[in-house]
């Protein structure tokens, strides 16, 4: 154990993250990456998009998406499913005004036949109003099965080669959040087809570094094939600050230092908004001898899983809970 966590430092502080960081720039309080081979350039931290539809009322959804932009956010992290539906629609009424074209928008489906596909992404066009989604991404990669289904005959694959040929989407991704072996199957299976994915989603924070890591097991292969990788949860949906195991600024620089082209950070508040650019202001790449204090420091709160329930635990699980969702 003590050997995977010495390795996985070297990983993290390695020739990916230089170059990551090589290829960094800054402008105002906020940093922009290069989002894998696709040529991309995106904010560091993403607006998560389960956390828009938390306000009680749409306008301070608004608020907090057009202040995210103002300020420098550029990557928008959506879902077809997210608060059935509402997630989508407020922040489509928040790009309108000249604020679509200043963004990167990304969003998720959960259809795993090519007609639930294509019925989801058609309405994640019409909720987000917009003609293109510049990335969109296979939801809850969390079953061993998953990675087949997406490339089986008349499954979402071919809807999404559709839609790409039609001009509906740029890029695509996949995203799961339950074991790091799902997303290695995912890869594997994307090689036997001859598919090249444009990126991967996963948790990533100080947690994950000690438990059933995807920053030591898929992280270097994602960096191997050029693939953007895709960070969430670098606070573990708030539970690693509100335990105080670590406080939420020291979470995002971890998740930062990591070779992350984007780090998706909840905020349903100006106050989370606000913390995200003090982290992004501030960042520096933590040193081996800071990130070997902060795993050591969280290890003992991570190996349980309980701050990680998405990865332990079905609530987090939304296919799970609404098998429907699939076709």
């Amino acid at each position: 154990m003590e050997q995977q966590r010495r390795e996985f430092l070297g990983t993290l502080l390695g020739a990916a993250t230089a170059q990551v960081l090589a290829g960094q720039t800054r402008s105002g309080d906020m940093i922009y990456r290069t989002l894998g081979k696709t040529g991309e350039r995106v904010s560091a931290i993403g607006l998560g998009g389960s956390h828009i539809g938390r306000p009680q009322e749409e306008q301070e959804a608004i608020r907090i998406i057009r202040s995210a932009v103002d300020r420098g956010i550029t990557f928008m992290d959506n879902c077809w499913d997210y608060a059935n539906g509402k997630c989508e629609q407020w922040m489509g009424d928040a790009l309108r005004d000249g604020y679509r074209k200043k963004v990167f928008l990304m969003t998720k489906f959960d259809g795993r036949t090519k007609a639930a596909t294509s019925k989801q992404l058609d309405e994640s066009l019409k909720r987000l109003q917009t003609d293109v989604i510049d990335l969109i991404q296979y939801h809850e990669n969390i079953r061993m099965e998953d990675p087949d289904r997406f490339f089986a005959p008349d499954g979402p694959l071919e809807a999404l080669m559709d839609a790409k040929k039609a001009g509906k989407i740029r890029y695509i991704g996949f995203t799961g959040h339950k074991d790091p072996a799902v997303h290695l199957r995912m890869l594997e299976v994307a090689a036997q087809n001859n598919f090249h994915f444009d990126s991967a989603q996963m948790p990533l924070n100080v947690l994950d570094a000690s438990f059933r890591s995807f920053g030591h097991q898929v992280v270097p292969k994602l960096v191997e094939q050029g693939i953007a990788v895709l960070g969430m949860k670098p606070l573990a949906s708030g539970a690693i600050p509100q335990n105080h195991v670590a406080d939420a600024v020291e979470c995002l620089h971890f998740a930062l230092s990591l070779p992350t082209s984007v780090v998706i950070n909840g905020c349903d508040s100006m106050e989370r908004l606000d913390q995200a650019f003090e982290a992004a202001r501030t960042f520096k790449p933590l040193t081996q001898a800071e990130v070997s204090a902060l795993v050591a420091k969280t290890r003992e709160a991570a190996m349980s899983g309980k701050y990680e329930l998405f990865k332990t635990a079905t609530r987090f699980d939304g296919t799970a809970q609404h098998p429907e969702w699939m076709g």
